[in-house]
């Protein structure tokens, strides 16, 4: 479960209280469309018979989803939910890092409960927010952040990398994925900027589609939506990443125009890719919360882009919108919300919105689309028609977690999203049979090369024994050094005994998630205790050359560390392969490089803390390396 929030609070507050100012007019009759679905008529027709089936109470229960810490198969049976989702402390038992054997039995038993005792028997459907990897789960594979695999720019690997995720979540019982984010992010001040792809809407448009693909399986693929895919979700719909001052759930206060150029593309290309839901953006454009906007959700989203799938509210989101509360917001059902994201708020809200429907607040009509757009997409899913999760296909095969097929996926996405800043004197590739000095703490730490959604909300409490199947750098560059006839020496603090030949300094962010990631500034602040531009410095002076392994889920200034080091490395959040990291360091025994530099910034890198908000195009653009820098080993 999110504990208190202070942004949130204030945030509920003025949406509680305070009246706004009407956005600017949203004249959607120019903006493009995506191609038209065919209707499938014969599914059309089950999902009416099944619809007439409901009983009012029953229409209520499909659009509410509860999070699993606040809601027990009993209530699933009792208020025939539709929905649940396992937030990012959530987990079987109370337990968070509860083996994956338990995350299956607790599938089984929501299912079994959403199923019995007569009704219409709709199976509930489960979300999960794997955003880079199953990384909920022990042992599954952990990718790199979308800010890396931004980096990429290689849709077809982004593909393999949903489908990787799709199949690990399958393992587990569930059904949906909350990803991917196709936040376009326009100020790097943002706690989410390591959701998105790019600054840029075309990298992100190709990248969010191509992860579209892969976790439900392109349009016209025979086993789209099939045993080894998952439905996927497009969020957060529609301009979190460009909210003033980069303020998590702040307001986005972008014209129409530019709500099209910037913001739209990635929305565009996951409808064309077939994505079957939207989640909700927590943010405001002008001062209206997007949860509550008509314009936005209905209008543009199912009207003038045709979507027939279904909106999904964020946490709570539906409590930010003005008049509402976490337990009664009759205004974004009827603005178009399909589905409330109600984790602890369920049961109220549940009350609240069957009297509000009872009453005429909410129109029949109006209920009766959520559910019809709810009931598809459980439908095209396959949901009514499988066996209990336990059952199905690859379910419970949990040598899937963290697989070496699957590794291989994440150590190539690892390696192609790297980026190189600086290569003076020619130090990397490091030889292989070189005597390398490690240090920093982060560089044996392999929840700190993560990042946050992994294992918990804030990515925070992990330790080695929570990644079986993971590597961390240090780990990697041992192995590499070694297998060449090098020798490494670990000291986290950057002293030595016998004189290195080569020293890498691994530093960088710790974990973070949401509005806890929010800067004043883009500078980089180094953790209480550890100095790393004064290691690099003692290493200059010592005349050691040395190379910066820099881990983050944005660009950062990093002055007096990208001078005193010789060579920089942008690595971003790899995951738990560290080998991809090890692989393009290190050399052969000749010092020939096993793997090239590919990676290119997705990102501007700023020259100063103050340049948060600096993307390529922009008037008086001056950033330290612009968007697609990247240094090679061939050049």
């Amino acid at each position: 479960m999110r504990p208190y929030h202070p942004i949130l609070a204030v945030a509920l507050l003025l949406a509680a209280g305070t009246p706004v100012a009407a956005p600017p007019p949203l004249d959607v009759d120019d903006w493009p469309r995506p191609p038209a679905r065919e209707p499938d008529r014969a599914l059309e027709a089950r999902v009416s018979a099944l619809l007439a089936r409901l009983s009012l109470e029953e229409k209520v229960g499909q659009v509410i989803q509860a999070d699993i810490s606040s809601v027990s198969p009993e209530d699933v049976r009792r208020f025939r939910l539709g929905s649940v989702l396992n937030g990012g402390n959530s987990g079987p038992g109370g337990e968070d890092r509860a083996p994956a054997a338990a995350w299956l039995a607790l599938a089984d038993a929501f299912w079994e409960a959403s199923v019995s005792d007569g009704g219409a028997a709709i199976p509930v459907l489960w979300g999960t927010d794997a955003v880079h990897g199953h990384a909920n789960i022990v042992g599954a594979t952990v990718f790199p952040h979308n800010v890396g695999l931004g980096a990429t720019r290689d849709a077809d690997l982004v593909r393999r990398i949903g489908r990787v995720t799709a199949r690990e979540i399958a393992v587990t019982g569930m059904d949906w994925n909350f990803a991917p984010t196709v936040a376009v992010v326009r100020n790097d001040r943002w706690g989410r900027t390591y959701e998105g792809f790019s600054e840029d809407p075309d990298v992100v448009r190709v990248l969010g589609a191509a992860l579209v693909e892969g976790l439900q399986g392109a349009p016209g693929d025979p086993d789209r939506l099939g045993d080894e895919h998952v439905i996927a979700t497009a969020k957060h719909y529609i301009g979190d990443g460009g909210t003033a001052d980069g303020i998590d759930q702040g307001d986005n206060r972008a014209s129409p125009a530019e709500l099209l150029r910037v913001h739209a593309p990635g929305y565009l290309a996951s409808l064309e890719a077939g994505v079957e839901t939207v989640m909700a953006s927590f943010n405001s454009w002008h001062g209206r919360k997007v949860h509550g906007y008509a314009p936005l959700l209905t209008g543009l989203l199912k009207e003038h882009w045709g979507f027939d799938g279904f909106v999904i509210g964020d946490w709570n989101g539906h409590a930010q919108v003005e008049g509402c509360s976490p337990t009664y917001c009759p205004a974004a059902m009827n603005a178009g919300l399909d589905m409330f994201m109600a984790p602890d708020s369920w049961r109220g809200l549940y009350e609240s919105t069957l009297e509000a429907v009872q009453s005429g607040e909410i129109a029949t009509a109006r209920l009766d689309d959520a559910v019809r757009r709810i009931l598809r997409v459980k439908i095209r899913a396959g949901l009514l028609d499988r066996p209990r999760p336990s059952e199905r296909p690859l379910a419970g095969r949990f040598e899937l977690l963290g697989s070496a097929e699957h590794r291989a996926v994440a150590r190539e996405a690892v390696r192609k999203s790297l980026v190189l800043l600086k290569n003076e004197r020619g130090v990397l590739p490091l030889p292989g049979t070189a005597r390398v000095l490690i240090a920093g703490p982060a560089a044996d730490d392999i929840g700190r090369q993560s990042g946050g959604w992994t294992l918990s909300w804030q990515g925070d409490g992990n330790r080695r024994e929570h990644f079986p199947n993971g590597q961390s750098i240090r780990e990697a560059l041992e192995e590499a050094v070694a297998a060449a006839g090098g020798q490494v020496d670990y000291r986290p603090d950057g002293r030595w005994d016998a004189r290195p030949d080569v020293a890498v300094l691994v530093f960088g962010e710790p974990p973070y998630a949401e509005g806890e990631g929010d800067r004043p500034d883009v500078a980089f602040r180094p953790e209480p205790g550890f100095d790393p531009a004064a290691v690099l410095e003692r290493w200059r002076q010592a005349g050691i050359p040395s190379v910066a392994v820099f881990l983050s889920g944005r660009p950062l200034h990093v002055g007096p560390e990208l001078a005193a080091a010789d060579a920089f490395v942008a690595a971003w959040l790899p995951g738990t392969e560290g080998g991809g990291i090890a692989d393009v360091l290190v050399g052969d025994a000749a010092g020939t490089p096993r793997w090239d530099f590919t990676g290119r910034l997705a990102f501007s890198w700023p020259r100063s803390p103050e340049q948060a908000e600096l993307n390529a195009g922009d008037p008086d653009y001056d950033p330290l390396f612009p968007f697609g820098y990247g240094l090679t080993y061939a050049r």
